[in-house]
């Protein structure tokens, strides 16, 4: 990072978020190039917890940032947004996407979901405050109360979430969808709908956010699982240059030669494979044609397929087409395509093969690691996580797969750093929310990052809130100056030719990524293997 970029980010922690006198951004209209807008106090009452500006923070929902995706703009770009006459009422959620949650009628779906939503601490709207885009995880929306944006808002950051495509509508390939692709960009592919609706969305928030007390020259783009995955294709996009300034990627990178990589949220296909499958889709349903397809009910195209675990026999999912996503993962790295901005990225205790409370034979350990690895691999691995007993098998196990997550990020790292000189921060996360029996598992620092445990019903304990408020303070530093540090946290390294990873959760501070013996024993198997 150059020395202006530098101190241009160290500045933005001094801004002061409450502007003078001013009154909260609730107390007036907000005038945007699509028209007016009406927002509403985020809290009516004190949220439990750590909040301490809640009074100044204002919520305007359902703001669309693209035209319906129904009808004849079913696969295609995000389109233009239309203007609305009078003052928009900002007080609710708006649709959200097909195939996002379907099954429940806990809220609307509709292919009219491209919205999103604003939490702004700003008592000004020419505050200029650090940005973060949200990008939800797989089977979810930004009307989750799990990414309300209170608790990161009352750091003096201004926060957004929204909706894309998934599934079918999001990630369908098919030659006549290409054919018209090309017509628009040159480029002929087709298959990333969704990708195009994150990007859409930034792009929205680069115009528009500076009404909301935001700097458009100041986004961090964040997520989790799924949304890690849009925002590693955000970073890594060529269509997104210059518009970001930092990265957040919670449970979805590795090493790319690690087979993970191809079933895991940040898996991906080739255009081959993704025209294929739209063929095969297309005639499943009794089409001919994209024009039959798109004058379809939109329940017939909800099918499931694409996340981790799924046996469907559709697999929708991002398509390598070297435009949106310019090369393959490694390539990516190596050839350094993406935008060079610090990165904090990392894995939780229970997730990606570890299971909380596993209990197996040494029988049922071998046959997995038999079906995983091949000699001399096998012996190796066995020597290293020795299951040799019913009471080791179950903790041999997990700790390959812990360890396994905690050196591909960390080689992911490394292979950053071949063309990149922005940072990256790695961690570990192994702190087990209360009132229920997953552990560390997948998305359980969500809450902690966003400091929005008010907004969850669980037990939770002070020990809870003092999680929340250092996780929650690493993720804001990291937001407004692009590193994680500050006062009263415990110093967190960039991961850089060492071999440590910060401990976050139930311990604070620089630990190994594993034991020399087992991260060189991870290396040289990914090296045998090819890269994805």
């Amino acid at each position: 990072m150059n020395q202006s970029r530098r101190a241009r980010l160290a500045l933005v922690s001094l801004i002061p978020f409450l502007a003078g006198a001013n009154a909260a951004l609730y107390d007036t209209v907000i005038e945007t190039q699509y028209g007016r807008l009406q927002g509403y106090p985020a809290f009516t009452s004190e949220p439990t917890g750590n909040l301490t500006h809640w009074k100044d923070i204002t919520v305007w929902k359902n703001i669309p940032f693209a035209a319906t995706t129904g009808g004849q703009n079913r696969w295609r770009a995000p389109q233009p947004a239309s203007a609305w006459n009078g003052t928009r009422d900002a007080k609710s959620f708006g649709n959200v996407c097909p195939s996002a949650t379907s099954g429940t009628s806990e809220y609307t779906i509709d292919e009219d979901c491209l919205n999103l939503n604003i939490w702004s601490p700003a008592n000004s709207t020419d505050a200029k405050l650090p940005v973060v885009m949200w990008s939800y995880p797989a089977l979810s929306t930004a009307a989750d109360a799990l990414f309300d944006g209170g608790g990161m808002a009352d750091q003096g950051i201004v926060y957004v979430n929204y909706n894309y495509r998934t599934g079918s509508f999001g990630w369908l390939a098919h030659p006549e969808l290409s054919e018209e692709f090309y017509a628009v960009t040159g480029s002929n592919s087709s298959g990333n709908w969704g990708m195009l609706d994150q990007i859409g969305a930034l792009k929205w928030i680069h115009e528009n956010i500076a009404a909301f007390g935001g700097d458009p020259e100041h986004i961090t783009v964040m997520g989790q699982s799924a949304g890690s995955a849009a925002t590693q294709h955000i970073v890594n996009s060529p269509l997104t240059k210059g518009l970001i300034v930092g990265g957040i990627i919670e449970s979805g990178v590795r090493d790319p030669h690690d087979p993970l990589c191809t079933s895991l949220a940040e898996g991906y296909k080739t255009l081959d494979y993704a025209l294929a499958q739209g063929e095969r889709f297309m005639a499943s349903l009794n089409c001919t044609s994209i024009a039959e397809m798109r004058e379809l009910p939109m329940d017939d195209l909800i099918v499931s397929g694409g996340t981790f675990g799924s046996d469907s026999e559709w697999d929708f999912a991002a398509t390598l087409d070297y435009y949106v996503m310019p090369d393959t993962y490694l390539n990516t790295l190596i050839k350094g395509l993406g935008n060079d901005v610090p990165i904090i990225t990392g894995n939780t205790k229970d997730e990606s093969g570890a299971t909380y409370g596993l209990n197996i034979t040494v029988a049922e350990y071998l046959a997995d690691l038999n079906e995983t690895f091949s000699e001399p691999w096998l012996s190796r691995f066995l020597e290293l996580y020795p299951g040799n007993t019913s009471l080791t098998a179950s903790g041999a196990y997990n700790s390959q797969w812990t360890d396994r997550s905690k050196v591909g990020t960390w080689l992911w790292a490394r292979l950053w750093a071949t063309a990149k000189t922005s940072p990256v921060y790695t961690y570990f996360w192994d702190h087990a929310p209360p009132g229920q029996d997953q552990g560390a598992y997948h998305e359980s620092e969500i809450n902690y990052v966003l400091n929005n445990l008010y907004d969850t019903d669980l037990a939770w304990t002070a020990e809870d809130y003092v999680i929340a408020r250092r996780m929650n303070g690493y993720w804001a530093n990291f937001i407004k100056t692009g590193n994680p540090n500050g006062k009263q946290l415990i110093e967190w390294a960039a991961t850089a030719s060492n071999s440590t990873v910060q401990h976050v959760g139930n311990g604070w501070g620089a630990i190994p990524v594993a034991s020399d013996a087992k991260v060189q024993l991870f290396e040289e198997w990914f090296d045998t293997l090819v890269a994805y």
